[in-house]
């Protein structure tokens, strides 16, 4: 990453080369991967060789959507549960993605008071000194106030990083207490969002500071973008947790632009899927990422 060349103008063009907003989630659920990764959920096999297992299943899954999408979104909860050995996987996979041209959206929701905000902002942004294995972007949680967001702006400014700060987020107890308050919370901390993403401005016209919004929020989309009009949204939600394409058009800025759609365990585990029966794991998670794209081009103006 060059500092030259901010998050949002290398997304904008990935997007573009593309032609989708579409995003594939890396959330290596041990007990679901295909049979002959079977050793990864063996909870009798040496950590070393599980995590190996889960390593070389997220690798051989980048290289079948790697020609199709612009971005990946690892989760770092399925690695750390298997401790320093998922670690070295983390790295293996992030590497894997940015050796291919995709960009890395690291999944891990981190926040925390400032002095460990910076520590969380260069393990994450700045690969603990290894620029190869650090992330484009990252997610984050608002909770702790302003001073645990800005040390990973600190970062973003030098690194040309980004952030997707959690807003509303998928979840179906996000409500109890994101639409506390008047104005509601989420909506105060959009606020924030598009006012923190002032000074992160790239030349597309949109900030590296973005928001998670969850797709399964349909009908608030159109307030949100009216909060943060410079904000890529990014939309967890879309397949598994039941949002459909139709109910995102709100979200996006322009063709391609300001929103990115994100797919899961609908296209790691697609091989489960009935229609799908008949096709190796890997011929299965390709034609649904090639289904979620052609689905998403109704929305986001794509191909």
């Amino acid at each position: 990453m060059s500092a030259s060349s901010s998050f949002a103008d290398r997304l904008c063009a990935a997007a573009e080369a593309k032609g989708t907003c579409a995003v594939v989630g890396l959330d290596p659920h041990l007990e679901m991967l295909p049979p002959e990764y079977g050793l990864a959920a063996d909870s009798g096999a040496p950590r070393s060789k599980r995590a190996s297992r889960m390593g070389d299943f997220c690798c051989e899954l980048l290289e079948v959507i790697a020609p199709l999408v612009p971005a990946v979104k690892p989760q770092s909860a399925f690695f750390e549960a298997l401790g320093a050995a998922g670690a070295v996987q983390w790295e293996r996979v992030v590497r894997r993605a940015r050796e291919l041209g995709l960009l890395v959206i690291g999944d891990v929701k981190r926040g925390d008071i400032s002095s460990t905000a910076r520590a969380y902002a260069a393990a994450f942004l700045e690969g603990g000194g290894d620029p190869e294995a650090a992330c484009d972007a990252i997610t984050l949680s608002p909770f702790l106030g302003a001073d645990s967001i800005e040390p990973f702006l600190e970062v973003c400014a030098r690194t040309g990083g980004g952030v997707f700060i959690l807003v509303r987020t998928s979840n179906p107890g996000s409500a109890d207490f994101q639409r506390l308050g008047t104005p509601e919370l989420s909506f105060a901390i959009a606020e924030r969002v598009a006012r923190w993403g002032e000074g992160l401005m790239g030349e597309c016209g949109l900030s590296s500071v973005g928001a998670v919004v969850g797709a399964t929020h349909g009908q608030e989309l159109a307030a949100f973008r009216d909060s943060m009009p410079r904000a890529v949204f990014l939309l967890p939600g879309y397949g598994a947790q039941g949002a459909s394409a139709r109910e995102l058009s709100a979200a996006f800025t322009g063709p391609r632009r300001g929103a990115l759609v994100n797919s899961s365990r609908g296209i790691c585990f697609a091989y489960k899927e009935a229609r799908f029966a008949r096709l190796t794991w890997q011929e299965a998670s390709r034609k649904a990422t090639q289904a979620m794209i052609a689905d998403l081009a109704g929305v986001d103006g794509g191909r």
